[in-house]
């Protein structure tokens, strides 16, 4: 009997709640079959070092050295650097613990010879014995820019050093029309044996859109081999982590997994909702999965990694949905 090798999966994925499903996918895949393309809207230069946070928390979560409790930095971190910095009169509102810092000092540092953040990124995860291929969305600058009614804010300045406070009027990814997909993202987008796209539970304003704004990349998703699921971030009409419903609410867009489906219009064939949703049965274009997205423990990770990439496999075939066949 011949040999088969395991068909690829590809995730979108940002943030924390992305990072947790694609734990959840690697965990429950044969090794080395998945990829996951990871928002890098929200890179940044603090303190003379480049921070990935996004490309970070998916590296730590999937080495099994991230910090349990915030779900981002690295577990049994010290703060010996910060603690100096302050005494200095240095900036501490964004906190590098020490051994975080020496991620950033590496990518800095490798970045300054020219090297791709692509490139150094697989090369960590495999120091990292990580058995997934992490993708950064581009090697191309991009930066997420809030519109708000404080003015126009860099990305962590209103994330974490204003807490999300101020209200937001708009979005926008400079740099991304110019950019490029990173070659390894377009290549695991592009491969004939593809099973499934999986857009992660993250912010779809945040984290997704910014890969989306990519040009190419949302062709790249209309055009590839397999059927592309999103799971929806929203439990009873409130996200489960970060500002997805105070931003939903304040480009006054309704809370609601539906308005999460018409987001991703044109480019998704089926959306996984929370079963704590399920009154809303009935009011979407596209097949919908109704199950537990909460993701506390491992378990449920591993569970809702099963039940996507068995969605996907019912949508396999039917790649003209509504919702696709509809795009822009």
């Amino acid at each position: 009997m011949s040999m088969t090798h395991p068909r690829p999966i590809v995730a979108l994925s940002g943030g924390v709640g992305g990072a947790k499903l694609s734990l959840g996918l690697l965990r429950t895949l044969p090794a080395d079959s998945l990829t996951v393309i990871v928002n890098t809207a929200d890179d940044f230069t603090h303190l003379g070092l480049r921070i990935s946070p996004d490309v970070d928390t998916t590296v730590y979560t999937l080495a099994d050295i991230v910090n349990p409790e915030t779900g981002w930095g690295r577990r049994d971190e010290t703060w010996t650097f910060m603690a100096a910095t302050g005494a200095l009169g240095g900036e501490t509102w964004f906190r590098l613990g020490d051994g975080d810092l020496a991620m950033h000092v590496e990518r800095t540092r490798r970045l300054a010879t020219g090297e791709p953040l692509s490139r150094i990124t697989a090369d960590i995860a495999r120091r990292l014995s990580i058995r997934a291929n992490i993708v950064p969305m581009t090697d191309d600058a991009v930066a997420t820019i809030v519109g708000t009614t404080a003015g126009d804010l860099a990305f962590q300045d209103y994330f974490v050093r204003r807490q999300c406070a101020p209200r937001v009027t708009s979005l926008r990814f400079a740099g991304a029309e110019q950019a490029h997909p990173a070659t390894a993202a377009a290549e695991a987008l592009g491969n004939p044996e593809l099973a499934a796209v999986v857009i992660c539970p993250s912010n779809p304003y945040l984290s997704i859109d910014p890969i989306l704004a990519i040009p190419g990349m949302a062709t790249l998703l209309r055009n590839c081999a397999a059927p592309v699921i999103a799971v929806s971030p929203l439990v009873g009409g409130k996200a489960v982590k970060g500002p997805t419903a105070k931003i939903m609410a304040e480009l006054d867009l309704s809370i609601s997994a539906v308005e999460i489906a018409r987001h991703y219009r044109g480019v998704i064939d089926g959306l996984v909702v929370d079963a704590g949703d399920r009154h809303l049965a009935g009011q979407f274009d596209l097949p919908v999965l109704f199950t537990e997205t909460m993701m506390t423990t491992l378990a449920d990770r591993e569970r809702l990694a099963r039940e996507v990439t068995r969605f996907a496999e019912t949508l396999a075939g039917k790649r003209t949905s509504p919702a696709k066949s509809s795009s822009e």
